[in-house]
């Protein structure tokens, strides 16, 4: 998660490799709540695991449409060409 976050922080030339430093976070996260899960050995945060995963995968799916929407209007996925006030 650590390296996720500090890759997420210092290292941000493209969108690209921002999701995917936010992909590593969310399967470091699946991980450890998987791992929570299996040792305390409780039924009732099963699925908890299972319901972050789905959406790690809705976020990947929107990261994805995000970084081809910026690449065909701007023709680059660089972050520091990116103006959020610009329409």
């Amino acid at each position: 998660f650590i390296l996720g976050l500090m890759g997420l922080a210092f290292h941000r030339t493209h969108l690209l490799s921002a999701l995917l430093c936010l992909e590593g976070m969310m399967l470091s996260l699946f991980i450890a709540l998987a791992l929570w899960t299996l040792q305390f050995d409780s039924t009732y945060f099963s699925t908890a695991p299972m319901l972050l995963l789905a959406f790690s995968a809705c976020e990947a799916s929107t990261g994805l449409a995000l970084l081809v929407a910026t690449a065909r209007t701007h023709g680059t996925d660089r972050l520091q060409n990116l103006n959020l006030l610009q329409c």
